[in-house]
């Protein structure tokens, strides 16, 4: 299964750490506070407590939203790189 990962973070040490969870599951960062990429249901419990425990008592909020199949292959991707000036 697909899994989309957001979060709005004001710590930067702590939006770091979290970033970097999402990074040791593989998710592929698809802007500064998003990532996506395919997990285990196992591996989406894992990450949950992992980040769970990171954030702790501190201000933050993480959304984790599965993505079917179906879903997923409707996805839209509009990406434009920079042009060298």
């Amino acid at each position: 299964m697909h899994y989309l990962v957001i979060y709005d973070i004001p710590d930067d040490r702590l939006r770091t750490k979290v970033a970097d969870i999402c990074l040791d599951y593989g998710l592929d960062r698809i802007q500064y506070s998003a990532f996506v990429g395919r997990l285990t249901r196992g591996q989406c419990r894992e990450l949950v407590k992992r980040v769970r425990r990171q954030v702790g008592r501190q201000e933050a909020k993480v959304h984790i939203y599965p993505l079917c199949h179906k879903d997923w292959q409707e996805r839209i991707v509009i990406e434009q790189e920079a042009e060298d000036a």
